[in-house]
């Protein structure tokens, strides 16, 4: 099973990555984690990939293309792989085909975590981590005895400085207007699979499995 897995901040791709991870043995590539890898090994892609990143420039697409291709050439990835970050955009998208065309490993479907952008925000916003369990909660979401039993036990709920309005705006945005468009690109080749992200994470998973079915 090889997928694209879409999605804005805060709709849980990556919750369920893993889950599709575990379920179908296949690997996550995540592009960001790849670059820091990249990086952290001062490989030739990593030392070019730095380059770009001290001068102020976002990675050359060639150069991260290069960087998924090596990856997915891998053993692990044999029987599949769940792409995370890449592509952003509808150029990136067409580039990534040619490329995936080039080593035999075409998309079987590009899967859409679909979420209200309102309740995105309250997601995002209401964050708050337990400061003596480091508990992950929400105030907006998360059960009313969570939050009190955080209280109880002595805990603060700590709000991420990356957290306020400004900057989950901000985001968003760039989400609406540089990786929406992939929406109508993926549906014009029949990949796009549109999952209903609201609900537990075994409810969102469960549709999943459901949407790749067909």
């Amino acid at each position: 099973m090889r997928i694209v897995l879409l999605g804005a901040p805060g709709s849980g791709k990556g919750t369920q990555a893993q889950k599709l991870v575990a379920g179908h043995g296949i690997p996550q590539v995540s592009t960001g984690d790849l670059l820091r890898a990249e990086l952290k090994s001062g490989s030739a892609p990593g030392l070019r990939a730095k380059a770009d990143m001290d001068a102020g420039r976002l990675v050359a697409d060639e150069l991260v293309l290069e960087i998924i291709k090596r990856r997915l050439e891998m053993d692990d990835a044999r029987n599949g792989f769940i792409l995370d970050g890449f592509p952003r955009n509808c150029t990136q998208a067409q580039d990534l085909a040619q490329l995936l065309r080039q080593i035999d490993k075409p998309l079987d479907a590009v899967l859409l975590l679909d979420i209200d952008m309102d309740i995105l925000r309250k997601r995002l916003t209401g964050r708050r981590t337990c400061s003596v369990t480091g508990k992950v909660l929400n105030i907006h979401f998360s059960p009313q005895q969570d939050l009190d039993a955080s209280i109880a036990a002595g805990g603060e709920l700590v709000h991420r400085a990356d957290d306020n309005d400004e900057t989950i705006a901000r985001r968003l945005n760039v989400y609406q207007e540089q990786t929406r468009p992939l929406i109508e690109f993926y549906k014009s080749i029949d990949l796009l699979r549109v999952v209903d992200a609201m609900g537990t994470a075994e409810e969102v998973s469960e549709r999943i499995q459901q949407a790749l079915k067909y």
